[in-house]
């Protein structure tokens, strides 16, 4: 059960709608709905969710523009649940910011899986035992204050990019496997799905690196795994 999480439900279908909300509800969730893309942003900044189910085919919106609004002030965890199975369409809404893709039709069970992972990655952890600030020529990464500087500026990452980030701050200079990246950020029942990473660090980049296409601190060892080089 999932007391006291709170999950907004964005669908034009109203059986969809009534659908997540009686299965949600019977799993303990706290849910809102909402039918448009406006209704959503207002929803968001009325109920604070703990995550977001969103459909990418709204009537007034486009989902992508909603998780591009909702990025503007919120971190909080974004499911995309669409229609949508082009490659194209994935990439845009995880540029965006979205932190997760599940394809219709879907099953119940791997939808509750997803939102699981979501509010488990998007949890406050604990201190990390080793150094607290990570530094390197381009940025500092703060693991207490779960905070990225660059140029003395905070910057914005979702939360799966911390997840990501923190976990290789946790090791600098030491290579993290692939698989212990995904078990860690998305959960294990996503250990092989490796082109998540290959979205997500090239996000990284473009937000941390001097020159994304040439990294000197995000570095990926083929096959193997990704190294934070200070």
């Amino acid at each position: 059960m999932n007391p006291g999480v709170r999950v907004l439900v964005v669908d034009d279908d109203p059986q969809i709608l009534r659908a997540l909300r009686i299965n949600l509800t019977a799993h303990g969730y706290d849910v809102a709905l909402a039918d448009t893309g406006g209704a959503a942003l207002r929803a968001a900044a009325d109920a604070t969710p703990d995550v977001v189910v969103l459909d990418l085919g709204l009537p007034d919106l486009d989902g992508t523009e909603v998780v591009e609004g909702l990025r503007g002030w919120s971190t909080v965890p974004i499911v995309v649940l669409s229609a949508r199975t082009d490659s194209g369409d994935k990439v845009r809404a995880l540029d965006a910011g979205a932190d997760d893709y599940v394809t219709k039709p879907f099953g119940m069970a791997e939808l509750l899986a997803r939102l699981r992972a979501a509010v488990r990655r998007a949890a406050v952890s604990a201190a990390p035992d080793g150094e607290a600030v990570v530094d390197t020529a381009a940025f500092r990464v703060d693991l207490v204050a779960k905070q990225v500087l660059r140029h003395g500026r905070a910057v914005h990452l979702t939360p799966t990019e911390w997840g990501i980030l923190e976990m290789l701050a946790r090791h600098p200079g030491r290579l993290v496997a692939q698989r212990d990246i995904l078990r860690e950020v998305w959960g294990p029942e996503y250990a092989t799905e490796t082109n998540y990473l290959r979205v997500y660090l090239a996000q990284l980049r473009r937000k941390l690196e001097p020159e994304p296409s040439r990294p000197r601190h995000l570095l990926t060892e083929p096959g193997m795994g990704y190294r934070l080089q200070p």
